[in-house]
């Protein structure tokens, strides 16, 4: 390798573009939204399928819960508490669709509507 190519491989792109932490956030919420999306679409015949998505969904709420209870958590106080309830809301509305008492239209509501948020203030 000459320096004309080391000096290009050294100012090219890397191939991983730098992610922000929101474009990680709406990165989750895009991918688990679209697997609930999929297979909400053909959960009579595979069902086990969309139990995993709402699973992983189930899990990246639980995991933001704990996020935004930590003492470290910057976002505002109201803020924190909006998106424990949501967490919280995931859960129950989670557990009754599982039990047939309800459909997955608010869990991808809510999805969306994050993405939107993320989107919005620049992260992605």
């Amino acid at each position: 390798m000459n320096a004309f190519d080391m000096a290009r491989t050294a100012y090219t792109s890397p191939a991983a573009p730098i992610r922000t932490d929101r474009g990680i956030e709406y990165s989750a919420f895009a991918k688990i939204t679209h697997q609930l999306r999929a297979t909400a679409a053909k959960k009579k015949t595979s069902f086990p399928e969309f139990v995993k998505a709402l699973n992983e969904n189930r899990r990246l709420w639980t995991l933001l819960a704990g996020d935004v209870a930590s003492p470290d958590n910057q976002l505002p106080k109201e803020l924190r508490a909006q998106i424990f309830y949501l967490a919280e809301f995931t859960q129950k509305h989670t557990s009754a669709i599982l039990k047939g008492k309800a459909d997955e239209v608010s869990l991808i509501d809510i999805n969306t509507s994050i993405m939107r948020g993320l989107r919005r203030e620049g992260g992605h």
